[in-house]
């Protein structure tokens, strides 16, 4: 059980990287209010898989699961939040 502990490391220092290369693009988006490029299929995939990922981290009690995903759910929300926004009609 001791190896658990260093896996849930090994995960935690995946959800940092994964979940921070994100955020510059919600950053971007925000300052910019330019969406043309994010597509709603993709924003829409990525948001069930996202919160799919999430819900197995709940499942498993994964430390590192939940808090990347959760962070990139609320992440991959703005971008939805911002792609009808700032949209040109």
């Amino acid at each position: 059980m001791k190896n658990l502990n260093y896996i849930e490391i090994i995960g935690l220092c995946a959800a940092v990287l994964t979940t921070a290369a994100f955020l510059p693009q919600v950053y971007k988006t925000w300052k910019t209010k330019d969406v043309a490029a994010l597509s709603l299929p993709m924003l829409s995939m990525f948001f069930v898989g996202v919160f799919l990922w999430l819900v197995y981290g709940l499942l498993l009690s994964s430390l590192s699961l939940i808090l990347a995903n959760s962070i990139t759910l609320v992440s991959v929300l703005l971008l939805f939040i911002f792609k009808i926004k700032y949209r040109k009609k």
